[in-house]
């Protein structure tokens, strides 16, 4: 990408061991995919249709069944994503200083402690990222793009309309996930910030936009990893190509472009501090509110970071991510040696949860003005439209002003 557009990871090196241990099994997470994925998916299946009686197994692994050769397929389609996952934990070493050189051949490699460290939930989330390119960086997830990010593009073409010649919209997005957001808005001519705390979207945000040579230089199979709800071994076996665009050539093709930045932080720890007050004309909160424990935190952050006469626009469903859980406090020790609970940051404790219409008088209690609300859109998530299981969710949007005559 173009100088001064590029994200190019971590500006400062990470010094807290806990980071540096989340990090590192998120990088070594991209690395083990394969391993763990053959394993769970075909060999474990393997193992479970040789107990069979072997006249059934004979006659499941012959025409018009051929299992063992559909789980052959399989593992060639885990060693398709296994490709981007590579790319992903390459890019992540150099980007983010985790690296170290290999003794014979030179290539940046996790250092000893952290190969093969990563956990299972960890491995899971990086197969997770995975299957999320298919919304964000395929062709065929446009539709979904289009249902997700729609609202927030007419927002800003709205916002854009009051601007004075010369003027660029600085846009937030919190919850960035893979960037394509930050990067859509990127080429309309905002200076944008994505925000991000999950670091497998981090290092998968950082790849596409930053490393990736070209437009469709891999094939992710993101429905390969369940046996359920096919009708064909087609429709599992369906692979598509990522990305869709390359992003340095889509910036050379696009007229003036804004800047963009990446912040790899707690939402709420980082936009509470006081260099990011009235700092942003819009936030733009995608499948993001119901991340919150503490919905009343989230919004008197957001309204903090607005200027005056700036404009919250939302869209997603109330997915409360922390409903049933006690929300984690993070363990640190005060000045006296005891151990206290950290009361800032997303894992804070005390949770709630509101419906849609609690949520909007929640809005206007904080401080904003409800200018604009939708309900009931389809917005589908990651969704195989060829599956027996269906699933959808029918969300809310709405755009809220901050009053122009707010105080800073």
């Amino acid at each position: 990408m173009a100088e001064g557009d590029e994200w190019h990871g971590l500006e400062q090196p990470v010094q807290d061991p806990e980071e540096l241990r989340v990090m590192n099994s998120a990088v070594d997470s991209f690395q083990q995919y394969a391993r763990v994925a053959h394993y769970q998916v075909t060999h474990m299946r393997r193992q479970t249709f040789y107990a069979l009686p072997r006249a059934q197994w004979e006659m499941l692994a012959a025409p018009p069944f051929n299992y063992l050769d559909t789980l052959t397929k399989v593992d060639e389609a885990i060693d398709s994503n296994a490709e981007l996952a590579r790319a992903i934990f390459q890019c992540g070493l150099d980007a983010f200083g985790l690296g170290v050189p290999d003794e014979v051949t030179g290539e940046l490699k996790l250092p000893k402690q952290w190969n093969g460290f990563s956990k299972h939930h960890d491995i899971d989330k990086a197969r997770s990222t995975l299957r999320q390119f298919y919304r964000d960086w395929t062709a065929e997830g446009a539709s979904e793009r289009a249902a997700c990010y729609g609202p927030v593009m007419k927002a800003i073409a709205s916002e854009k309309k009051n601007l004075q010649p010369g003027k660029r919209l600085n846009v937030l997005v919190p919850g960035a996930g893979l960037g394509r957001l930050v990067f859509e808005l990127l080429l309309a001519g905002c200076d944008v910030q994505g925000n991000e705390i999950s670091y497998h979207q981090l290092l998968a945000s950082s790849f596409i936009l930053n490393r990736c040579e070209r437009a469709e230089q891999f094939t992710i199979y993101p429905w390969v990893h369940t046996f359920s709800n096919h009708h064909s071994r087609e429709n599992q076996l369906r692979g598509y190509k990522v990305p869709d665009v390359h992003c340095a050539t889509e910036t050379m093709r696009a007229g003036e472009l804004g800047e963009m930045s990446m912040t790899a932080a707690d939402f709420l720890c980082e936009y509470t501090k006081p260099d990011n007050a009235s700092t942003f004309d819009v936030v733009a909160t995608v499948f993001f509110l119901d991340t919150a424990p503490n919905l009343v935190r989230y919004l008197e952050c957001i309204y903090s970071c607005l200027k005056p006469g700036g404009i919250l626009v939302n869209i997603g469903p109330l997915l409360w991510h922390f409903e049933g859980q006690v929300p984690g406090s993070k363990q640190v020790d005060d000045d006296e040696g005891d151990t206290v609970a950290e009361m800032s940051g997303i894992a804070e404790p005390g949770s709630f949860e509101l419906t849609d219409d609690e949520v909007m008088q929640l809005v206007t209690k904080c401080g904003f003005v409800v200018e604009s609300r939708e309900q009931n859109l389809e917005a589908p998530y990651i969704h195989d439209a060829q599956s027996m299981l269906q699933t959808k969710y029918l969300a809310s949007t709405w755009v809220a002003r901050k009053p122009a005559t707010a105080a800073s």
